[in-house]
């Protein structure tokens, strides 16, 4: 009887939390800081978040080193970065390429979000809208409420929430300045990107190059950490045409991981100093599994309701949260900190005061409750 030759593949290379936290934390400049201008930050990190105007400036804080607020500032009043949706619906700060190319690629995302308000929009002719809220913005700016005026006047009948969600949806509307700027205050007020930068949007990217992007910002990473991340779906794809140049891992539940061969996967044990993050950073929302920055016992513990705390980060993981209250800075861990802890989150405090708001000797820092 003829024997069948079979043959073995060895599992792919195991990548712990540790080692995951890690590798992440490097990609994104958090495992020490970098000397990156502002503007080489928000491309290599492929955007911020930036649900609120001041999350962007503590993201690169935490970041860069020498960081100064204006530098940031300065970029957005020159039109260099722009505020505008992309990602999961989002808010995000972009550079103007990027802006340019990343919102073709989300597209569909936010023409499936349109279906959620259908029933607003009965009747609604959305080309049409789209280039009557077109022809609105980039005769002047609008706020959302002008907007919902104007195509409520067209579509007396619909909702009129429905149609400025649709002209967001359909366009890709940037907050012009000085919503955004450091130390000014501005409604959010819109024009198109095009408008706003005055060329023209680019093709959208194959997602192939976007993969490979992200794998350098947010890597090793899954299919569903990368879909999670960017709001699309079938990406699957995507990583099988990449895989002959890329490398794969598995995490402790055999999830299979892409990554660049040439990326930096530090040591486990490489020590991870503590940082400050704003509410909303991509750090955390980017992906599927979350245990390589959140620890399973404090899962779910940086939001209440719709709402995200401001994040610590000590040893490379979540272990509590922060606030600024008058010139005092506050911070709530999830369980004691020993001494050399404290001191070293103290020290990252004063740092981060005296790079938002110059020498810090007017704050305070102070350890309030351990949250349970």
């Amino acid at each position: 009887m003829r024997k069948t030759r079979t043959t073995s593949t060895a599992p792919a290379p195991l990548l712990g939390p540790r080692a995951l936290n890690r590798a992440t934390l490097d990609r994104q400049l958090l495992l020490s800081r970098s000397a990156l201008s502002a503007k080489a930050a928000v491309e290599h990190l492929v955007g911020l978040q930036a649900q609120n105007v001041k999350p962007p400036y503590f993201a690169l804080a935490a970041r860069l080193d020498g960081f100064a607020p204006e530098q940031l500032s300065a970029l957005m009043a020159c039109r260099e970065v722009v505020r505008i949706v992309t990602m999961r619906s989002t808010i995000h700060t972009h550079t103007a390429d990027d802006c340019l190319t990343l919102r073709p690629l989300v597209q569909p995302a936010r023409d499936r979000e349109l279906t959620i308000f259908r029933k607003g929009l009965e009747g609604v002719d959305l080309d049409r809208l789209a280039a009557l809220a077109r022809d609105l913005v980039e005769a002047e700016p609008r706020t959302m409420n002008q907007l919902r005026e104007a195509l409520s006047a067209e579509w007396p009948d619909a909702d009129p929430q429905a149609l400025a969600i649709a002209a967001r949806c359909k366009l890709p509307l940037v907050q012009v300045t000085p919503r955004g700027l450091w130390g000014r205050s501005g409604q959010v007020v819109l024009t198109t990107a095009e408008h706003w930068l005055g060329r023209p949007a680019e093709p959208a990217p194959a997602p192939d190059a976007v993969a490979l992007r992200y794998l350098a910002a947010f890597g090793p990473a899954s299919v569903k950490d990368m879909q999670t991340w960017s709001g699309l779906t079938r990406l699957r794809e995507a990583f099988e045409r990449l895989r002959p140049q890329l490398v794969t891992f598995r995490d402790e539940n055999g999830v299979e991981l892409f990554d660049l061969p040439d990326a930096p996967r530090p040591d486990p044990d490489t020590p991870a100093p503590p940082r400050f993050l704003p509410e909303f950073d991509n750090l955390l929302l980017s992906h599927a599994d979350r245990a390589r920055v959140v620890p399973p016992e404090h899962r779910g513990r940086s939001w209440q309701g719709n709402q995200a705390y401001r994040t610590l980060l000590v040893d490379g993981f979540l272990a509590g949260v922060w606030k600024l209250e008058a010139d005092t800075l506050v911070v709530e861990p999830f369980t004691r900190l020993g001494r050399q802890r404290q001191q070293e989150v103290t020290a990252e405090g004063e740092r981060l005061l005296k790079a938002m708001y110059g020498e810090p000797a007017s704050y305070d820092i102070r350890f309030g409750t351990v949250l349970r």
